[in-house]
């Protein structure tokens, strides 16, 4: 076991890093596994030589985060919990790089912010890789926080445009027997997309920047050819992708461009699963380190509780089964 002392002269501060009631400290104590004793103005850490160092390291970074923001902010449960397993697990934090997971949309002011340590995860890695790749069950969030960033980024000038596309295997990637114009026909396929976007904007605001092109909707197959530059660009449903197809969505990926792509590879519809393009990317892709891999699991489903009692049972129906 090791001792380690942290002082904090700023009486004020040291109550905001304390947390109401020394909230904050008691997060960190469970979540890394140490003792921490608050005495004056000073934190006293126990534990682990290993778990030590790491609480106060996050000691660290939540006080010079909190030192260089405004008085009202202070750091909730769910953010001490992410930073401490972050911190535990090795990777680097900045200060500056804490609030990046809670998506403020800024014409609305709308925040969207992770419900899992999972999904806090995934917001990172789209904003610090080009291609983001997230695979899990329905309900965990991999879309609906895809377009979140995406708005994020557009509003903010980062991105000229967003682009969203789905394969549309019931339609057979065809198309041509539906009624209507190719967005009229696409439409249905990428409801889950729309559906996201008219929460986070007014129906009106979105409407708008379909048609000057800000948002675009196509169907993956007339992605072939295209260089995109300056675009956000979201793939959906990934695990209907034929190994041809990822390929080639993956190259169309330009300058100062973000890809997210999220799938369920247990809801492939292909004739030949095995040759789903998102089974294949994984499988490959795995060690490029500029593509991230973010695995969601039933914990993270964030919609009506059933939904992850739904999802338990088919899983374990289908090992039964297999």
């Amino acid at each position: 076991m090791e001792e380690h002392r942290f002082e904090i002269d700023d009486i004020a501060l040291y109550r905001r890093l304390c947390g109401f009631k020394d909230r904050n400290l008691k997060t960190i104590e469970s979540a890394i596994g140490v003792t921490i004793i608050p005495r004056g103005n000073t934190l006293i850490v126990n534990g682990p030589p290993k778990e030590a160092e790491a609480a106060v390291k996050l000691l660290h970074i939540m006080s010079d985060h909190l030192d260089g923001c405004e008085e009202r902010q202070d750091f909730d449960d769910f953010a001490v919990k992410y930073l401490a397993r972050t911190v535990a697990a090795g990777k680097d934090v900045r200060p500056g790089n804490i609030d990046r997971f809670r998506i403020v949309i800024p014409e609305t002011g709308r925040t969207v912010a992770p419900r899992t340590l999972n999904q806090a995860e995934y917001i990172s890695h789209i904003h610090s890789h080009p291609i983001t790749f997230s695979i899990g069950p329905a309900g965990t969030g991999k879309t609906y926080l895809a377009v979140a960033v995406g708005l994020q980024m557009f509003l903010k000038g980062k991105v000229e445009r967003i682009i969203l596309t789905r394969p549309a295997v019931e339609a057979g990637e065809n198309l041509g027997f539906l009624p209507g114009d190719l967005i009229q026909k696409i439409n249905p396929y990428l409801r889950p997309l729309y559906d996201a976007l008219f929460d986070l904007l007014p129906f009106e605001r979105v409407s708008s920047l379909i048609e000057k092109g800000s948002i675009e909707i196509a169907p993956l197959a007339y992605m072939r050819g295209r260089t995109l530059n300056r675009a956000y660009i979201i793939l959906d449903e990934a695990q209907n992708t034929t190994m041809s197809q990822m390929k080639m969505f993956l190259t169309r990926l330009g300058n100062e461009s973000r890809i997210v792509i999220s799938g369920d590879v247990t809801q492939i519809d292909l004739e030949k699963p095995s040759k789903s393009g998102l089974l294949h990317a994984m499988r490959i892709l795995r060690d490029v380190e500029e593509i991230a891999f973010m695995r969601f699991a039933r914990e993270d489903i964030c919609r009506h509780p059933i939904v992850e009692k739904i999802v338990a049972a088919y899983d374990r129906h289908a090992k039964k089964d297999g």
